[in-house]
């Protein structure tokens, strides 16, 4: 299974990304504070996520700015993410495989039908770092 997109994605999530000017800034760290095992213990919010990058759904600010940068981020390797951002990535990627598959699949569908981001990105596809 292709697990690695949503690396990126919730990179952006814990992020709440805004436009930088200089590729050598990374996204905000304004929501680094954010505890992400809570987030994801909130079944309700994490699918308001999903069901917002999906087209699906009404999208928080938040939401909104994720499904408008993650086209980016995920063409150019999360470069502006830390590595708290990644981290965090990680800990959502791992929750959506295996808690909520039907969203993992559906995003997966959306955001890499073609499995170029799970080759590209297969590598970074762990907890550590």
């Amino acid at each position: 299974m292709y697990k690695v997109f949503i690396f990126v994605i919730i990179a952006l999530v814990v992020a709440v990304i805004s436009e930088k000017k200089n590729d050598n800034e990374e996204y905000t760290s304004q929501y680094d504070g954010i505890d992400i095992p809570k987030l994801l213990a909130n079944r309700r919010l994490v699918l308001g996520y999903c069901k917002c990058l999906l087209s699906k759904g009404a999208c928080s600010p938040d939401g909104a700015e994720l499904k408008r940068v993650l086209p980016e981020a995920l063409e150019a390797d999360c470069r502006k993410c830390s590595k708290k951002h990644k981290h965090g990535a990680r800990l959502v990627l791992h929750h959506l495989i295996d808690h909520e598959p039907k969203c993992w699949k559906e995003l997966e569908g959306k955001f890499d039908p073609e499995g170029t981001y799970a080759k590209k990105y297969k590598h970074n596809f762990t907890l550590e770092d």
